[in-house]
């Protein structure tokens, strides 16, 4: 659950950042800055043969291509041609997993951008590496809602905490809707898992470099930080290489027209699941859709 303290679009919208000490870094979420438990993320970029090096310590870890392609040597093995896609919008990433207690390097075989994320763990699991053609894509919505889903480290993976789902809006579409929400860890009588408690983020890549997104995270009296007198209602500009915390709450998105918007979503809590429950008040339109965006898969 999310640290109570007051949420607003100046510290939900995460922006690049610039650090003298670390040039290759694009951007950078602890659960300190973020108010939350769980999720570390970065999206970093190196050059051609240049390196980055990190120890996973009591930490599950996932690297995702963005851009270029990579060679990781680590403790726990060494995987080449990690990557390759000439930019997010035309293929599936590759993603490697590594548990804790691994000692790693990557190496830029091509330059290029990658997001690694890691989450607290007390369990111990096997490298992974996720190739492109094993990730499941489909269509999810429907009409001027419509968005491919890429499950790149879907629940049910033999990890922790980590979910990964790299998601693409067309221009002048919606996503993430109608809105839903996972703030509250909620079983069944049966047992069934109806709602996960999940932090999560949004990392954005817009097609053109002067495209955005919008993007709101609001709760209702069913979200505990609205329930303990902090509630959340914020509207975001999103462009390329930010990120949206949502740490409780619904959180649809809505692309520009004229851009494709992607979006890499890290999730991590109560349980290794996207078990989630609709804003009601929208959930009908669920029911009209009449056809799928023909734009759709994009590959």
């Amino acid at each position: 659950m999310a640290q109570p303290r007051q949420y607003t679009g100046d510290n939900l919208l995460v922006r690049p950042q610039h650090d003298p000490h670390d040039p290759d870094l694009i951007l950078s979420i602890t659960p300190e800055s973020a108010g939350w438990d769980y999720i570390h993320f970065q999206a970093r970029r190196l050059a051609a043969g240049r390196q980055w090096s990190f120890q996973t310590g009591e930490h599950e870890l996932a690297l995702v291509n963005l851009t270029g392609r990579y060679r990781v040597d680590s403790n726990r093995g060494s995987w080449q041609g990690i990557g390759g896609r000439e930019n997010v919008f035309t293929a599936p990433a590759h993603a490697l997993y590594l548990p804790r207690h691994t000692e790693f390097t990557v190496t830029a075989e091509a330059g290029g951008d990658f997001a690694v994320t890691w989450v607290a763990t007390n369990q111990d699991h096997d490298p992974w590496l996720i190739r492109p053609q094993d990730v499941p894509i489909s269509i999810r919505g429907g009409d001027n809602a419509s968005r491919q889903i890429n499950d790149t480290l879907p629940p049910g993976s033999p990890v922790h905490r980590l979910v990964l789902v790299e998601v693409y809006t067309p221009s002048g579409n919606w996503s993430s809707y109608p809105g839903h929400k996972h703030d509250v860890h909620i079983v069944d009588a049966a047992g069934n898992l109806v709602e996960a408690d999940l932090e999560e983020v949004y990392f954005y890549k817009i097609d053109r470099p002067e495209g955005y997104a919008y993007q709101r995270v609001y709760t209702d009296e069913r979200s505990p930080l609205h329930q303990a007198g902090y509630p959340i209602d914020a509207l975001m500009r999103v462009e390329d290489n930010c990120a949206v915390l949502v740490p409780e709450g619904y959180h649809p998105v809505v692309s520009a027209p004229g851009y494709t918007t992607y979006y890499l979503n890290v999730l991590a809590g109560s349980a290794q699941s996207l078990a989630n429950q609709d804003d009601p008040r929208y959930s009908w339109v669920k029911q009209s859709y009449t056809s799928i965006d023909p734009r759709l898969p994009l590959y």
